[in-house]
């Protein structure tokens, strides 16, 4: 995980997700039905969920729809009220997979 952050986002170090949209760049067109590719860093994800106390499973669900959000085009990494926005959204719909 942390050689595609690297590469991709020229940032040295691991993450739990990244997002990969097929909407972009050269190929956009190509498939205009499908969003992108979402890749979880699993062993991130136990850790986390040790951290916060729940399931691997709850937290792996988390992720993907953080990294789906992504995909949609919500950001978080440089406008503090897009980051408030997005994780309310994540808070919504992770509480309605847990139903």
């Amino acid at each position: 995980m942390r050689s595609l952050n690297y590469r991709y986002r020229g940032i040295d170090r691991t993450t739990d997700v990244l997002s990969f949209s097929q909407r972009e760049g050269q190929f956009a067109g190509l498939h205009p039905q499908l969003l992108g590719d979402i890749v979880i860093s699993v062993p991130t994800a136990a850790r986390q969920a040790r951290e916060q106390k729940h399931s691997l499973s709850r937290e792996l669900e988390r992720l993907l729809v953080h990294g789906l959000l992504h995909l949609l085009g919500y950001a978080h990494e440089h406008d503090p009220a897009e980051a408030r926005r997005m994780r309310r959204k994540e808070g919504l719909l992770c509480k309605r997979i847990a139903r």
